[in-house]
């Protein structure tokens, strides 16, 4: 029995990655199973973590600590590589009100914390414990025990307190959404209200009768000031269809097939005469038959020389006479101009002769496969780069020791500057979904396993203590409150619908559980589409707010 013994209970490596391994994996395989619709996934590690704790299981403190460390980093870094595309184009028009909607919930759910801590007599740290679970946001306990580390100070009890309001935090929002909707919607407030993208491909056909125009290659057109951008896609002229190179003379009587955006349509009908009203948007037009000798094929970016190039520094259209209509980046449709910075995995619809299409596979790589290979280099030298920020000592006034971004803050915002701006500094960044998935799904797992092992052993005596329930009830105001106040000024004020509303409230509180119950309640993908925008800046604002109190009102 002396194996068993060093498997479980005798102090080691090998103990120690035995026990959490054995944590993670009870914890996911019940994590997937749902209760009245809703399942915690890889949370419930977290409260596998915390039985393990109270039936006596335990690792050596420094195996602890580093696990607990490395899956955190591991975790918020990918996360920040994840978000980072987004991060800065959720600041555009529309993402911008949502943001500012979505900051309230956060500046509420803050005052409140403060506020809780001096009127209910609850020590700080405690009260952002409480606060990380009403809000479901792991990360920012993790940065909140790493300054609580740095000033000397306790930091089981914050993760007590995560633990005890972690549950109703998942729950309370879901019931502040259905408040909502039970107590301001209508049946037509729940119909499916698409979306509109402004920046989105849109296809149309003009007819060229504007003099201002005739006898003029398309690359003097283009550079004509006050008309948006274009890409002229097909030219027919004399029942011939044709791929117009930049050096292509424009006729009187031309038929052009352009892409654009859908508000650049009427200025575009001025600059070329008269607008085509054939729908070419439908997803069943037959563009083999309308093409005859020409094709269309997507072509992927895997050559990493083109990393952060600019489109029009290839030249494809004028070397092999094709012409790039459309490009998809993680799922997304941009317009293909030649200002676009290219990145690897980036899908380019191309049109024109096979051969062609050929020779352009050969310039862009298409290879697949080799996208499937993980680029470790950009992630180590990224969590590297982002301890090193961490580390740093940021004076604040007001506040007597310095602040540090921590194991939590220094990494996100670095892996949020790579995902964005590495292209452009030709930095492969390229991780597919899944092995972005794998790796926050690791880091997160590690992570939370080891915080409910720490936390197991004074778990229910510190639930079944007055100051448990106590506890319970104020995680579940700081949870429903911020989301009903800003939910009601979001839907009847601001005049929001409500399923983008319900998006912004789960992702403002980052809590996927609810956005899960939100797309299964609401037609339409505007649950996930205001999520995804609102999403990056709450996780990277929690995660610093988290310190910035403790640093604030404890020194």
């Amino acid at each position: 029995m002396d194996w068993i013994n060093s498997l479980f209970v005798e102090h080691s490596a090998l103990q120690a990655v035995v026990v959490l391994s054995l944590i993670s994996a009870v914890g996911l395989g019940l994590g997937k199973i749902s209760f009245w619709g809703i399942s915690l996934g890889v949370t419930f590690v977290f409260f596998a973590g915390i039985v393990a704790g109270h039936l006596g299981l335990s690792i050596d403190p420094q195996m602890l600590n580093y696990a607990e460390s490395f899956g955190l980093v591991v975790f918020v870094y990918a996360l920040g590589l994840q978000v980072g595309p987004g991060f800065f184009s959720s600041f555009r028009k529309g993402g911008m009100r949502l943001n500012m909607l979505a900051i309230g919930v956060l500046l509420i759910g803050t005052m409140m914390t403060v506020l809780g801590s001096f009127c209910l007599n609850v020590p700080l740290p405690d009260m952002v414990g409480i606060l990380c679970g009403a809000t479901t946001n792991t990360p920012a306990l993790g940065a909140a025990q790493q300054t609580l580390k740095q000033m000397g100070l306790e930091t089981s009890t914050p993760a007590l307190g995560c633990a005890v309001t972690y549950p109703l935090g998942v729950v309370g929002v879901i019931l502040a959404i259905l408040v909502i909707r039970k107590a301001l919607t209508t049946k037509e407030d729940l119909l499916q209200k698409d979306k509109e993208d402004v920046n989105k491909p849109y296809i149309v056909a003009f007819q060229v009768h504007n003099p201002a125009v005739f006898d003029k290659s398309i690359k003097e057109i283009g550079a004509l000031n006050n008309y948006p951008k274009f890409v002229i896609s097909r030219l027919w002229r004399d029942g011939n269809v044709s791929i117009p190179t930049s050096e292509k003379i424009i006729r009187e009587g031309d038929r052009l097939l352009v892409v654009t955006s859908e508000q650049n349509v009427p200025m575009l009908t001025v600059l070329f005469g008269e607008q085509e009203h054939t729908d070419w948007n439908k997803e069943d037009i037959d563009w083999n038959a309308i093409d005859s000798q020409l094709i269309s094929q997507r072509i992927v970016v895997t050559r990493p020389e083109l990393n952060g190039k600019k489109l029009g520094s290839l030249h494809l259209r004028n070397h092999f006479g094709i012409n790039i209509s459309r490009v998809y980046r993680s799922g997304v449709q941009l317009l293909a101009t030649a200002e676009l910075t290219l990145q690897l995995g980036d899908r380019l619809t191309v049109v024109g002769e096979a051969a062609a299409i050929h020779n352009v596979e050969k310039v862009l790589g298409n290879a697949i496969k080799s996208l499937k290979e993980p680029n470790l280099v950009a992630v180590f030298v990224g969590i590297v780069i982002g301890l090193a920020l961490g580390a740093i000592p940021i004076s604040i006034p007001g506040v007597s020791a310095p602040v540090r971004l921590g194991l939590a803050g220094g990494p996100i915002i670095v892996g949020i500057l790579i995902g964005t701006f590495g292209p452009r500094m030709h930095m492969v960044t390229y991780v597919t979904r899944s092995a972005n998935l794998m790796l926050r799904a690791l880091g997160l797992a590690l992570y939370l396993a080891c915080l409910g092992l720490d936390a197991g052993a004074h778990f229910f005596e510190t639930v079944f203590r007055p100051e448990g329930a106590l506890w319970v009830g104020i995680g579940f105001v700081l949870t429903i409150v911020p989301v009903l106040i800003m939910g009601v000024v979001s839907f009847k004020w601001l005049k929001v619908d409500f399923g983008t509303t319900t998006g912004m409230l789960c992702g403002s509180m980052a809590n996927p559980m609810a956005l899960n119950y939100a797309n299964d309640t609401i037609p339409g993908d505007n649950p996930s589409v205001a999520y995804a925008t609102v999403y990056p800046l709450c996780m990277f604002l929690r995660v610093i707010i988290a310190q910035v109190l403790l640093m604030f009102f404890i020194c």
